[in-house]
């Protein structure tokens, strides 16, 4: 795992100089930010053997890393930018990872589509935007029985996830080497989505489906 996650490193490195992928640029500060970071979930849920996506994506946070430490996940990414798809189709390319998917599409617009909807056996992602929008947009890929886990700063709670079909239950607390604490925001899935969700996205940030739901105004500073 180490040599491959070395390649990773190399590669995020050199097209970071000239594709911004992320923020974190010291090589030390990606192995414990964005690496130890993502392998933290491992110890959140059981991933051997799952079906896994991986929403916003990015330069591959969690997802890549997941799939580096657990070769047995069957893993899709998918990210917005097409230029972040293309480099992670290229670290793919270029570790050999089978079973890793990488598509460029906009995931509550994905969401609706037979072929990924209540599909996964677990949905991550990570610091992309405010918890009850990432429920509206992550549960309703994760099939019935599956778990959607959001990666946070810290701990938050998203009161009427069951719109959604989803549960939520105990967050995995954690602490990185550099004393950075962080949360898994873990939900079950107990129930198929309505259909009517995910909505687009300017209704998702302007319109919480219900009171109680914390108004959206900018997506979360990644972690």
């Amino acid at each position: 795992m180490r040599d491959a996650l070395d390649r990773y490193l190399a590669l995020l490195l050199e097209t970071n100089a000239h594709t911004n992928l992320t923020a974190v640029r010291d090589p030390e500060d990606v192995r414990v930010r964005h690496f130890e970071d993502s392998l933290r979930l491992l110890d959140a849920a059981a991933f051997s053997g799952k079906r896994v996506l991986d929403v916003g994506s990015g330069a591959g946070f969690p997802g890549l890393v997941l799939k580096i430490a657990e070769p047995s996940v069957k893993l899709t990414l998918l990210d917005a930018t097409g230029k972040k798809v293309r480099f992670l189709q290229t670290v793919c390319d270029n570790l050999g990872l089978a079973d890793a998917v990488c598509v460029h599409a906009r995931a509550e617009e994905l969401a609706h589509v037979p072929a990924y909807r209540g599909q996964f056996d677990i949905v991550t992602a990570r610091g992309v935007a405010a918890l009850p929008a990432l429920c509206e947009i992550c549960l309703p890929f994760v099939k019935p029985g599956g778990l959607f886990l959001a990666q946070k700063e810290t701990p938050e709670r998203c009161p009427g996830a069951d719109v959604f079909g989803g549960e939520q239950k105990d967050p995995f607390l954690y602490t990185l080497s550099d004393g950075r604490s962080h949360a898994v925001c873990r939900f079950a899935k107990t129930a198929p989505t309505p259909t009517e969700y995910p909505r687009a996205w300017g209704k998702i940030r302007s319109k919480p489906p219900l009171p109680n739901f914390t108004r959206i105004q900018t997506p979360a500073r990644p972690l």
